[in-house]
């Protein structure tokens, strides 16, 4: 059981977990051993609240699919059990992370007096670049 907030939890049944070779460079055990995990959950079949679902499902983050299903590959540790917790964690904070209310941004317009100086920065700088310039003759 996966718990997320105090009130939501997810069932072990509604995540799908399975064992895959981990990708990169070969080494010991990297071509034999199937420690990197594969996650699967599919976010309209959950017992997550509405709300949940579709502030996930309006979510830009490539780890979802056009399905509606979130997959998390977990391959940075050496062993099963520590890339099933990591993925399972990611999944959670991908979970909270949607579902938090976040600032909007408002575009603010510059003052006149650092308009002002950028300006007078920018000539200080031109004189100083044309006094390294060779002098004609």
């Amino acid at each position: 059981m996966l718990v997320i907030t105090n009130e939501i939890s997810l069932s072990d049944d509604e995540i799908t977990l399975s064992a895959i070779r981990a990708q990169g460079a070969g080494g010991q055990n990297v071509n034999k051993v199937a420690s990197a995990i594969h996650l699967r959950f599919n976010i309209h079949k959950s017992s997550l609240p509405t709300h949940y679902k579709q502030r996930l499902l309006e979510s830009k983050d490539t780890r979802i699919n056009k399905d509606g299903i979130i997959v998390i590959k977990g391959q940075q540790w050496r062993t099963q059990e520590k890339n099933r917790r990591d993925a399972l964690q990611r999944l959670k904070k991908l979970i909270l992370y949607e579902n938090k209310t976040h600032k909007i941004r408002r575009a603010t317009k510059l003052t006149n007096g650092a308009k002002k100086r950028r300006l007078e920065n920018k000539v200080h700088r031109a004189k100083t670049k044309s006094l390294r310039a060779k002098v004609n003759d």
